[in-house]
């Protein structure tokens, strides 16, 4: 396996990721895309891709920032993502080993992410990668 970090050579790949994540959610490509070119160049920011047999099997994204509720820097896992025909096989893990990884190395205290309703075997996951169950997500779309 390979991690890779995206690039806007990766904004095809990952805008396919984007909508198979969040299907519930119609995307204007134009303004993802432009999304995407300002999480890679916010230092803030992260994109990797995972690679297994120089094939893609998975995406990640996320944030850095600083929280009181966490006592400092934390890392927000905004996004991750494997092939749904290629679950259990340790890609995910890998995903969140990286990001644990990157976190650490950004001095972050902790990570979070917050999941659809309907995703229990995303939670599942979660949890036995040892996230606990801390909140509710309320979203509040502004126009």
């Amino acid at each position: 396996m390979e991690i890779k970090n995206a690039t806007m050579d990766d904004f095809d790949l990952a805008f396919d990721y984007i909508e198979k994540l969040w299907t519930y959610n119609t995307y204007d490509r134009a303004v993802i895309e432009k999304v995407y070119k300002e999480v890679l160049k916010n230092e803030n920011d992260f994109a990797f891709f995972l690679y297994d047999d120089g094939k893609p099997v998975g995406f990640c994204h996320g944030s850095f920032f600083n929280t009181f509720w966490m006592s400092g820097k934390t890392c927000y896992i905004a996004s991750i993502i494997t092939n749904e025909d290629q679950r259990t096989k340790g890609y995910g893990t890998a995903l969140m080993n990286h990001t644990k990884t990157i976190a650490t190395e950004h001095g972050c205290h902790a990570m979070i992410l917050d999941t659809g309703l309907p995703r229990e075997g995303a939670h599942k996951f979660y949890e036995k990668y040892g996230f606990h169950k801390c909140a509710y997500c309320f979203e509040y779309k502004l126009d």
